[in-house]
Formats: structure tokens, sequence, C-alpha cells
């Protein structure tokens, strides 16, 4: 197990430390309660929440915030979720020294996904074509950046709009791929880009082919995070958004594997050759580690709080044994294989070490929970969100943040806006009720808890009366929706 380094330890003893980052958290937080979901099923009301006042001390201290997120990597895949089929030994550390929340949940595409996470929204209020943002929107990164944070984008963008919109959503440093949303159909995402002689985009530029050709994309999104990190920390707060391309298909060798450095990206290959899979899966971990290494080695690791979460599920021709069955991909599928996420936060001393969480929480939570650790409010001309924040989750908390997770997702038509796939359900932890407008699966009711394929569902004659009334509040609450 990984060890936190001596400089990071002599910064706070061993009990004073806990109780003095306690109330930075506090004050970084500005916690007096939190916010409540826009819209409620009136018979399943948002308990109370617990409150922990600010103390009136420590007034200049801010929360550094990193937030990776990446790309088509189920709940399966982590060994630290149940994962019996690759090596993260970097993430099971960060669970083992931080807080592992086991309800978070995503849209079913990346594209979806994205849009809920940053800006806070379902998308029916805002997604209405595959990977373009309008730019009347804003996202978390604005939130940060009018609290005085230095923001940071590194890695998959996906939000179209190049220079002006990365500004525009508020990131004040950049080193992108996928800036531009250049060709229906996904052809970026198929074009070898990701890898090995990657595209990147940063000041409003291409990088020329020579400073990219035999490097690795991956490596230069993280040499661009930690150049970052070495300008602003002690000095300013900052947030980091590292959007991984991994582990989403090319499935191309990693540098660690012999076969790179004669890897050929644009050369023939095979679709469905899962090969170097699980290496990329290992060299994602792997990064992680690095910036684990790179915290401590800054002196900021007591003050930098690292969220990892992944933005749908695994490709679907992976296939995975994780607690003793095996698990099929489900990226684009509305089942819970498909938006099912892993997600822990890291900070030590500061995020109870060792501890599972099974608060429900949406992507669309991210906007409101940055808000508080901003300590500034969303500003009314973003309009409607729909998050609730989870930052006392973050120093142990416990009360329910939500009773229920909605999802409004596209479906397959993404690729030319087309909504005639829309699937609308909602669901807590033991049920899942899909909307009356879905087709195949419209109405339907599945309990995840014996049925956690949505192979059976439950016909009214089955029901329990408990059960029946909670289906008419999902089915109730999900027709104001809109």
């Amino acid at each position: 197990m990984r060890k936190i380094t001596a400089k990071c330890l002599r910064t706070f003893s061993h009990v004073k430390g806990i109780v003095w980052l306690y109330l930075i958290l506090s004050v970084f937080l500005g916690i007096t309660g939190c916010r409540k979901p826009n819209l409620s099923p009136p018979d399943i009301p948002v308990k109370p929440v617990d409150t922990i006042p600010a103390p009136p001390v420590i007034s200049n201290s801010r929360l550094n915030v990193i937030l990776i997120l990446a790309d088509d990597v189920g709940y399966e895949i982590p060994t630290f979720c149940g994962g019996q089929s690759y090596q993260t030994p970097n993430l099971d550390f960060m669970a083992a020294n931080g807080t592992q929340f086991t309800n978070c949940y995503s849209s079913a595409l990346c594209s979806p996904s994205r849009f809920m996470l940053l800006t806070g929204k379902y998308n029916f209020r805002n997604y209405t074509t595959w990977g373009i943002m309008d730019q009347s929107q804003r996202t978390f990164a604005n939130i940060f950046k009018l609290a005085g944070y230095a923001t940071c984008a590194s890695g998959k963008w996906q939000f179209d709009g190049g220079d002006n919109s990365i500004k525009l959503f508020g990131f004040d440093k950049y080193m992108v791929n996928n800036a531009y949303n250049l060709n229906s159909g996904g052809a970026e995402e198929t074009a070898n880009k990701f890898y090995k002689n990657p595209e990147i985009y940063e000041n409003g530029n291409y990088l020329p082919d020579s400073e990219t050709n035999g490097k690795f994309g991956q490596d230069m999104f993280r040499d661009y995070v930690f150049d970052f990190i070495d300008s602003n920390a002690n000095k300013n707060p900052f947030f980091v958004y590292w959007a991984l391309d991994l582990c989403h298909a090319p499935f191309s060798p990693m540098p660690d594997d012999p076969a790179f450095a004669a890897w050929n990206p644009k050369g023939p290959r095979s679709l469905d050759d899962t090969l170097y899979f699980p290496s990329m899966v290992k060299y994602m971990d792997k990064l992680i580690g690095q910036l684990i290494d790179k915290v401590n080695a800054a002196g900021i690791a007591d003050s930098t709080i690292i969220l990892f979460t992944a933005d749908n599920g695994t490709a679907n021709i992976i296939h995975s044994e994780a607690n003793n069955i095996i698990v099929p991909g489900g990226k684009s599928s509305p089942l819970n294989l498909g938006t099912h996420m892993p997600f822990v936060a890291y900070c030590p001393g500061l995020v109870p070490p060792g501890k599972k969480d099974s608060s429900l929480i949406s992507f669309v939570d991210f906007m409101a929970t940055f808000a508080d650790i901003a300590k500034i409010p969303i500003p009314a001309s973003y309009g409607i969100t729909d998050g609730v924040s989870f930052a006392p989750q973050l120093i142990g908390k416990q009360y329910i943040l939500r009773d229920w997770v909605f999802n409004h997702y596209p479906g397959a038509g993404k690729f030319e806006g087309d909504l005639t796939h829309l699937r609308r359900w909602m669901q807590n932890s033991v049920y899942k009720q899909y909307d009356t407008t879905d087709n195949p699966k419209g109405g339907k009711f599945y309990n995840l808890a014996t049925d956690p394929f949505e192979q059976h569902p439950l016909t009214t004659s089955e029901l329990t009366p408990d059960e029946k009334k909670l289906s008419k509040t999902f089915l109730k609450t999900m027709s104001e929706l809109h």
C-alpha cells in the first residue's frame, strides 16, 4: 500500500491535524445545509439534513479540487468495486484511504453524461446535439473561476467550440482532444487520435505532428496537469478537470507494453480485438498513482481533494469478472450496467478513510457540490439546475442526499440529434421505474436487488402495496420533469 510522504505527515499531528482539517473543510464548504432537488416526488420527500456550523477561523484557506473522469469504465472494472479481472492498486489505495460512493449514476453514453456532469442539469434542459454544447451554458468550472480559482481542462473535451467555448465554459488553461465536433457519426472517436501520435489542441491551435509523433496522448495530458499544479501549488486555489481517454476504444498497447514502440495506430486491426484492454486499465490506474505522488511531492496532499469517476459503462464487447460473476460491458444501455459508476474521493486527513457511502448520487450533483466547496452560490443566470450537494458526505456526514435519481437519456440517435430513442427512468437503491414513453422498457418496474440485470420486470399482481405506491410516485414525478 502506498504511504503518504513524510512531508505531508509532518504538516499535521495525528489528532490535531484531523481537527484542524475538519474545521478547514467546514470553512471551504460553508455548509449550513444543502440544496434540495428542484422537483421532489410529493410522496418521497427529501429528508432534513444534518448541518455543520462554520467556525469563525481560518478564513483564507481553500481546497484544491482535481476531478478525474475516466472513459468507458463501468462499476465492474476497479478492484475496490469488486472487480476481479484487472489491476487497480492506486484506485484501491484511494478507496482504502478515502471514501467510496457505491451508488453514483451517470447517463449511458459519454456526451449526455458529460452535459449532466459539467452543467448540473438533466439532459432535457440543455442537450440537443451529440458533442455540441450551446455557448449560453455554464459549467462547474465557471463556478470555480467566479470564486477565484485557477482552472484547467486536460484530456477529452467533446463540447465543440474550440478555444472560445473552452474559455466561455470557465477554463483558463487547457490541453485537449475532441476540441470540435468535426464529423457526424463520431469519426473523431474512431480515428486513432487518442493514444499514440495523438491530435492535441492547445491555445487555439493543434500541435504540429513534430510535437506529437511517437508520443502518448495520455502522458502529454498528465504532464500538462502536473505543470499546472506546479504553477499554482501554494499560490492559488485550483480546479483541474482531467478527462482521460482511457479506457475508450481503440484498444491499443500502452507505453509499458513491448508492442507500443512499433505500433501503428492507423494500421489495420480488428475492432473487436480486446487484447490490450487490461493494459489500458492498468495504465489508467498508473496515471492516478502518479497524480497522488505529485500532490504529495508538492506538499498539498492535505489540501487537495482528488475525485475519480467515469462517464458511462464499459464497452459492450468487454466482459469482466466482478464479485464472482461475469459482467458484460453496458455502454449505451439504460440498464445499471451502463449508468452505475465507480466513484471515490481521497484527501488524507480530510476525507474519512476506508469508508463506503451508499448515498444516491447523480452526475447532476457535482455542480452543487463544487459550488459548496468554492463557497459561492450557483448564479441564477445559469438557469434551473437539478443537483444536490454531497459536500458534507466528503467529510463523513451521514444523511439522505436524495431519495431518487432520474435520467433523461437520448439513446441511440446520438449523432443526428435524433431523440426518437429517448429513455427516461427513475430509481432508488432498490427499485427502478421506466417512464411510459420508453420503448421497449416503457412503464416497466424492476427490483434491482433481486434482478440487477433487469431481465424480469415485476407485474402489477406481483407488486406489494408499497411498491405500487412507489411506482405511481415515480411515474407522476417523471411526468413533471420535462
